[in-house]
């Protein structure tokens, strides 16, 4: 059985006043021991991860010392955290192993994901990233060539686009780990967005075509080319729910993909959190993806036990047996 799992990169910030390696360390170890139980059941993985506030936190470091030393790109900024974060979850996988005597090997894959450079969403960059600003500070990033919006009355961010993922440039690579029993770790972020031009030549976006690619999105287009069985998304909630956060929310222990366009159609989930999710979840399941399951990190393995999260599907299940 082969396996996508994505891991948001808010799940690493378990603590908003203890923000420190260590405590990230300590977030993906928590995270990895669920996926260690995975692949004691007998699961391939491939694991990717979110990075949206680590990559606020590699811009943030940049301006700082921009008196000193030069700026660093947002693509760069997206290979720092591929690396940081694929070490992290790398080295604890490794542990977990050792202590379970599980004879497997781990290896983190920076990850380049093609775009389409006139994708529609340049036009009207939407997605925010990074830490919130002052309007002051804003105005100075602004002049930067940066797009600013006020967010929710919580202060002022960064928006970029959002592009859609056409190619995964390192999937040849990463099918042959999976070829050889390895663990993949792959499309930190959603991976470093690339155009390629007309002689097959790779650059990274950047400058006008501030991006990031979102990191749901690239985990159903790689779930979908290594033909996984499960694409299984872990977030900030045990299951999906409709009315989120109102008296008459209602959690979902199963959805089918119509169900999950009405939903959407109705406006239940919000853009920026659950939406692209669900969007994700549909992209794979219409290209041939078997099943989807969204819940947090701590509830993994009793989500593959059919005891909690939310299962998608193409049709109802006629029971509600495990995974496996």
């Amino acid at each position: 059985m082969l396996a996508v799992v994505a891991v948001g990169g808010n799940a690493l910030i378990t603590d908003p006043d203890r923000i420190s390696v260590e405590s990230e360390i300590e977030a993906v170890q928590a995270v990895c021991a669920q996926i260690a139980d995975m692949i004691e059941a007998g699961w391939d993985i491939v694991i990717g991860h979110g990075n949206g506030p680590q990559i606020g936190f590699n811009l943030r470091r940049s301006e700082l010392a921009s008196h000193e030393l030069f700026e660093i790109p947002l693509d760069v900024c997206g290979t720092f955290t591929q690396g940081s974060i694929g070490y992290y979850i790398q080295q604890s996988l490794q542990n977990i192993f050792h202590r379970r005597g599980i004879k497997k090997q781990v290896i983190a894959v920076i990850t380049q994901v093609e775009i389409d450079e006139d994708d529609p969403a340049f036009v009207e960059p939407t997605k925010p990233i990074g830490m919130f600003m002052t309007a002051e500070e804003a105005e100075r990033v602004a002049a930067k060539g940066w797009r600013v919006v006020e967010d929710s009355g919580r202060g002022w961010r960064r928006v970029v686009a959002s592009p859609q993922p056409r190619n995964i440039v390192e999937l040849p690579v990463i099918k042959q780990l999976l070829a050889a029993g390895v663990i993949v770790i792959a499309i930190g972020g959603g991976g470093i967005p690339v155009v390629r031009n007309e002689a097959g030549m790779l650059r990274g976006v950047r400058n006008l075509r501030k991006s990031v690619v979102d990191k749901d999105l690239a985990a159903a287009l790689l779930a979908n080319q290594i033909d996984a069985d499960l694409l299984l998304i872990s977030t900030g909630v045990e299951q999906v729910a409709l009315n989120f956060n109102q008296p008459n929310q209602v959690n979902l222990a199963h959805l089918t993909t119509d169900e999950a366009k009405q939903y959407i159609s109705e406006g239940h989930f919000a853009p920026g959190s659950m939406l692209p999710k669900i969007q994700a979840a549909l992209n794979y399941l219409e290209h041939g993806g078997n099943q989807v399951i969204i819940t947090n990190q701590d509830s993994i393995s009793h989500a593959l036990a059919g005891e909690t999260g939310t299962r998608i599907e193409k049709q109802p299940r006629s029971n509600t047996g495990n995974v496996g």
